[in-house]
């Protein structure tokens, strides 16, 4: 608190000596104005909660260092209130000190704080505890949801108004919710509600702004008198045609592209994206000529670390990868590409470019190869994951109504009677959300899979136990199906019968792991005997040995299937080589310790290799092509 106090007065002394400081839109000339000049500002997205907050400074210099003034941010609601009530801004979380690196480096924000961002993330960023409300209509004036939304802005925005550029801060302007005309509810009266909360606490003064898809309809439904219109495209449209239909809903003011996009997102089975270099740099050049003000989406794509990537449903659910490279001038870690090289030499014509070099790449290491050794099946370690007990259920309950809104969770009853020959264990309507790993009497049988396997055939005799591990494989974060609830939906059919009578385990794999399980043995489990790979849910667990170095790597699981991975007790997150693109998981070099072993487990669903090894190498794959890295000192190429 002393600390931010000293901030404060330094801010506003700097008012105080240097005279007041102003952000406006000018509608007469058609432009930006601060500080009383025209302003154009040229932006790159970076998601704070995509990057280590070790890394944000690194990010931010090359950003400033490629020419731009200015830097774009989502707030992921769920990333500082996942529990209702309870809210952190602390370590990865903690966006004031996000907020003042970029002020030190240079670069005014863009601030987006929703309350629902998109961005490929966890339902949109809204947390998941709003779906205990059965009836809750999400982004609309439903009375639940306003409630639950008014929370949590008295909550942050009181914290971003020190940091508004006319407070003495960095913040020039400030998006109102996200590409709400895409949204099927288009309720006006939501949006007002949103336009007079954010001016309640940031000042009428404050530019407030909205973001929507080139379409009339979309224009129309997202925008609102109070806030101006802005509209984001890529390289497939015609710039002329999209600020003209700007220019219909907002006449005078700053041409603006909100979202330019660079690259685009990867989905688990897609071939992985890319965005043609030429093409980004000419319509960049062209917008800043006509004196708009561009937003590049991505700048610094990040990692969708932990269980955070989002999903998208248009035909069926498509889960978004771990890496959220998004073939940026900035890849994954870090690293200058010849995209950003390019960008660079175009910005440059139209700002002038700070001197001295861009920051390189930052050092990668091949550690080799490790052999991991099985730990159990995870329904037998029970005991270690849900140390508390299941619940029991005449019926299946959801993510939700058990408040395990994340990771995994086990459903388990008894076959009602003999099946001597192959029966169909159905999931009527659709109900599993999203993979379900089913065994019997620990032998497994197969998977169910939304919108991809709705039945499956199982034998067993009555009395047999049969075990249902469900994967939440992220929430859907755009359109009308972002009410995402997660488990078995409904019930599970046994040929002609209904499964009854479940214990539900809601599984803390996450706590066990970092609380040094398994290789502390601490809250271990009857111990299950080591032998070679298993098919269905298993643990592996291995160590790294130090070597003095702790430099970024790159973790390949060759021949394994799918699952998570932690190391030293951070969730790396998903793999799944098997469906690709994505072949490798990024690992930060400071999570790696260059003097103690360094612990990894992996819970593989389905089935490891012989060989249970795996591979740090020193550059990433995210499609079946190699990335040749050899020349990191200067930059790396996309990817």
């Amino acid at each position: 608190m002393l600390l931010c106090n000293a901030k404060c007065l330094v801010r506003s002394l700097f008012i105080i000596v240097f005279g007041a400081r102003s952000f406006s839109i000018d509608y007469k000339n058609n432009c930006f104005e601060k500080d009383g000049k025209p302003f154009q500002y040229i932006s790159g997205s970076m998601h704070y909660s995509r990057v280590p907050h070790y890394y944000w400074k690194d990010r931010l210099q090359k950003m400033y260092m490629a020419g731009l003034n200015a830097i774009q941010t989502y707030v992921p609601w769920n990333f500082h209130e996942e529990q209702q009530g309870v809210y952190n801004f602390s370590g990865h979380r903690d966006l004031e000190h996000f907020l003042d690196l970029a002020n030190q480096t240079g670069l005014l924000v863009i601030l987006r704080p929703g309350p629902y961002i998109c961005a490929e993330w966890e339902m949109g960023g809204l947390p998941a505890w709003l779906l205990q409300k059965p009836n809750i209509v999400l982004r609309s004036a439903d009375t639940d949801y306003l409630g639950a939304v008014n929370s949590w802005m008295a909550v942050l925005l009181p914290k971003m108004k020190r940091w508004l550029y006319t407070n003495g801060g960095n913040i020039i302007s400030v998006q109102v919710e996200n590409e709400y005309g895409s949204y099927y509810a288009c309720d006006y009266n939501y949006m007002r509600h949103l336009r007079t909360l954010f001016q309640l606490f940031l000042g009428e003064n404050t530019v407030l702004f909205t973001t929507d898809g080139n379409t009339d309809k979309e224009m129309t439904c997202g925008s609102l008198e109070g806030m101006y219109a802005t509209i984001d495209f890529g390289t497939d449209t015609k710039i002329s045609q999209a600020f003209s239909r700007q220019r219909r809903f907002e006449p005078r003011g700053p041409l603006v592209n909100s979202e330019f996009y660079t690259g685009w997102l990867d989905h688990w089975g897609d071939q992985h994206a890319e965005v043609d270099t030429q093409k980004v740099s000419t319509m960049l050049g062209e917008m800043l000529s006509m004196g708009a003000s561009v937003n590049m989406y991505m700048f610094e794509g990040g990692t969708n670390f932990g269980y955070w990537n989002g999903a998208d449903h248009d035909n069926r659910f498509r889960s978004v990868v771990t890496s959220y490279d998004y073939n940026a001038p900035l890849s994954e870690a870090g690293d200058p590409t010849e995209k950003l090289l390019t960008i660079q030499d175009t910005i440059r014509k139209f700002r002038e470019i700070p001197e001295g070099p861009m920051p390189p790449a930052s050092s990668k290491m091949a550690y080799g190869f490790v052999t991991l050794t099985m730990v159990g099946e995870l329904n037998r370690l029970l005991d270690t994951l849900c140390p508390q007990g299941p619940v029991k259920s005449q019926y299946p309950l959801s993510f939700e109504e058990m408040k395990q809104f994340y990771g995994f969770m086990l459903y388990r009853t008894k076959l009602p009677r003999d099946l001597p020959e192959n029966t169909a264990l159905i999931s009527p309507l659709n109900g599993v959300r999203d993979r379900a790993y089913v065994s019997v009497n620990g032998v497994f049988q197969g998977i169910l899979e939304r919108d991809v396997t709705l039945v499956m055939n199982i034998t067993g005799k009555q009395g047999d136990q049969i075990d249902v591990l469900v994967e939440n494989m992220g929430r859907v974060n755009f359109g009308s199906k972002i009410n995402d609830r997660k488990g078995l939906l409904t019930h599970l059919i046994l040929g002609m019968d209904v499964l009854k009578d479940w214990l539900i385990f809601p599984l803390n794999i996450d706590e066990a792991i970092a609380s040094g399980w398994p290789q502390s043995g601490m809250r271990r489990s009857t111990p299950t005997p080591i032998r070679g790979p298993s098919t269905g849910p298993v643990f592996y667990q291995g160590t790294l040995a130090p070597n003095g170095l702790a430099w970024d790597t790159f973790l390949r699981l060759t021949d394994w299937t799918k699952g998570q991975v932690w190391i030293n007790g951070v969730n790396l997150g998903r793999y799944w080589p098997k469906r690709g693109p994505q072949q490798t998981l990024y690992v930060p070099g400071p999570l790696l310790s260059p003097t103690q072993p360094n612990n990894i487990t992996v819970l593989e669903l389905e089935g490891a290799p012989p060989h249970t090894r795996v591979v740090f190498l020193d550059r990433p794959q995210l499609s079946s092509t190699l990335v040749d890295s050899t020349n990191l000192g200067q930059c790396l190429p996309g990817v």
